[in-house]
């Protein structure tokens, strides 16, 4: 069995997201040659019912994978603040309608607290064109919280410092988000199985 395939027998991987700025930045940290990496149809809309960032990424790599026949890979990610419970957590990106609004409410829900501890949690999946979860991993990041945000940047990334890379998320460049990102780690995490199973899918 051989694994050398052509240009023309390249390996479809569709990223189960709308966002354009995160489909380029997992096919960075994938670094997968020989992939042709597109995003989600135009104007899919999955519900994320489930309990668990794996529960969600498994939904919307599961649905993508069967909607398109290709494999599909989905994360799901979250903010977890320890003073609050862990929240916002799941709702993440449903705790206001913009990330000013969103980090604005955060900021006032924490108040002068000086517990200020936090992680970002993201969970991704692959699923075969088939539609079944063939491999999943998670990845943490912790941090605090800023009392005004640094750095431009989506989501919260601008009130999250790390305290490794001496700066926000939002100002992390993109080797150190490889590194010590919640996506990052489990993009890594992933990528050598990942790459294994699409290559050996085409050589078979």
């Amino acid at each position: 069995m051989h694994h050398r395939f052509s240009p023309a027998g390249t390996s479809v991987l569709v990223i189960a997201s709308g966002n354009a700025h995160k489909v380029a930045e997992i096919t960075a940290m994938l670094d997968a040659v020989r992939l042709e990496v597109r995003r989600q149809p135009e104007g899919l809309e999955i519900e994320e019912t489930g309990s668990t960032y794996l529960e969600n990424a498994r939904l919307k790599a599961t649905a993508v994978a069967r909607l398109t026949g290709h494999w599909a890979l989905a994360d799901d990610s979250g903010l977890e603040v320890d003073a609050l419970g862990g929240e916002p957590g799941l709702y993440s990106a449903r705790y206001a309608a913009t990330d000013p609004e969103r980090m604005a409410r955060l900021l006032r829900e924490l108040g002068e607290s000086p517990y200020r501890s936090a992680s970002f949690n993201s969970a991704m999946v692959l699923a075969n064109p088939e539609g079944e979860p063939v491999l999943e991993a998670q990845g943490i990041c912790r941090g605090e919280i800023l009392r005004a945000p640094e750095g431009e940047g989506g989501g919260y990334d601008p009130l999250f410092w790390v305290r490794e890379a001496g700066m926000t998320y939002a100002q992390m460049p993109p080797h150190l988000r490889h590194k010590l990102g919640s996506r990052g780690k489990a993009a890594r995490a992933l990528a050598p199985e990942l790459k294994r199973l699409l290559r050996i899918e085409r050589a078979g």
